[in-house]
């Protein structure tokens, strides 16, 4: 595998590309690889008590929407965002997934999903106490973004 870097000050925006003759494990873990750390180093502005936070998207644990506004939680903390859940789905890096008409998660934060046959499932997250409600419509989904990162690994 030959890897070559051509820099161009002209350039408005990063690309790579990968070519190959067919696509394998390999070919897909370098796409991932290169995925995961542009995916790095967003920030996000938020609001508390009239003062404007600045965080990592990694730190957020989800989006939930609440008497028509948009609040982002963090491990300890709730913000307000200044964006409809359609419009994060938009910004937001692809490890963060819709979960429920008001919700959206951050999958690289999840300790545990409940399941439950007859209603939304539970989602619990990593070192927090807070939970989000998976419903029953996107939860095949959910469930198969997960099986895909635990191929990854």
């Amino acid at each position: 595998m030959k890897v070559r870097i051509e820099i161009d000050e002209s350039v408005k925006e990063e690309e790579v590309v990968i070519r190959c003759r067919r696509m394998d494990e390999t070919i897909l873990r370098i796409q991932s690889a290169i995925m995961e750390q542009s995916e790095k180093g967003h920030y996000m502005m938020l609001k508390q008590g009239g003062r404007d936070f600045y965080l990592p998207v990694e730190e957020i644990l989800f989006f939930e929407t609440e008497n028509k506004l948009v609040y982002a939680h963090t491990r300890h903390k709730v913000f307000e965002a200044e964006y409809k859940l359609y419009e994060l789905e938009e910004l937001l890096p692809g490890f963060f997934m819709r979960i429920s008409k008001s919700a959206i998660i951050n999958l690289n934060e999840i300790y545990s999903i409940a399941r439950n046959l007859t209603s939304s499932s539970v989602v619990e997250f990593t070192r927090s106490h807070k939970q989000v409600y998976v419903s029953r419509n996107y939860y095949k989904a959910l469930a198969e973004r997960l099986a895909e990162k635990r191929r990854k690994l």
